[in-house]
């Protein structure tokens, strides 16, 4: 499942910004030949659909699923999933698609019978884009749209060796300011045998690790609007 504290900042980053802030915290570059670029959050389409399974494939803990789960997501969830692009090579790309480098992706849904809940499903970011904050401006981009209005609690599951994920959720919590319960939700018993010729990258002797529900909420979104 999904993989500090910072205001809340725009949708489309300018080149100038990004490379500011990146080299405030690191000194260097987010990757070679993406210094000049820009990230743009949107709303994902079909086109995406594949580069969206590759990434996802390629950022581990995640449990990859098949491209046609990644379509239906892009089809019917697009309003609660979030793409982040690098639009560096290409210009600007508009809210229906780009050519540019998929480089986040974060998809979720308000379940049909607790509709004050946004459950977040998958954060994937890629690999040479980590640990400048994506993740979390991707959680924002989702919570401000009209999409999630109404919406009081955040939901999403964690194993217990994702650390990364727990800082961010916790992150996101502590900047809502709000409670974060943790529970059980699956055991390891519900993912049953894992199957190593569906998952290369298993121990074939290892299981699906449990996961934890972590709740977060009450929260006001209309802050962050």
């Amino acid at each position: 499942m999904p993989k500090p504290d910072q205001a809340p900042t725009r949708i489309t980053m300018g080149a100038e910004e990004l490379i500011g802030r990146i080299r405030g915290r690191r000194g260097g570059s987010m990757k070679d030949g993406r210094d000049s670029g820009r990230l743009k959050l949107r709303k994902p389409c079909v086109e995406d659909g594949a580069r969206i399974s590759a990434l996802v494939k390629s950022s581990q803990p995640l449990d990859p699923n098949s491209t046609y789960c990644y379509l239906l997501l892009c089809r019917d969830f697009t309003e609660t999933c979030v793409v982040a692009e690098d639009v560096a090579e290409v210009g600007t790309a508009d809210e229906t698609g780009g050519a540019g480098e998929i480089v986040g992706f974060l998809s979720g849904y308000r379940p049909p019978e607790r509709g004050d809940v946004f459950f977040v499903w998958q954060v994937a970011v890629d690999a040479d884009t980590r640990n400048f904050g994506l993740a979390k401006r991707m959680l924002r981009e989702a919570l401000k749209r009209p999409s999630t209005r109404g919406c009081r609690f955040l939901e999403t599951t964690i194993s217990p060796s994702n650390e990364p994920s727990k800082r961010l959720f916790t992150s996101l919590a502590r900047e809502l300011q709000a409670r974060c319960e943790v529970s059980a939700c699956f055991s390891e018993s519900h993912f049953g045998s894992r199957d190593p010729e569906e998952d290369q990258r298993a121990d074939p002797k290892a299981g699906h690790e449990a996961e934890y529900l972590f709740r977060i909420g009450p929260f006001d979104l209309e802050r962050m609007r």
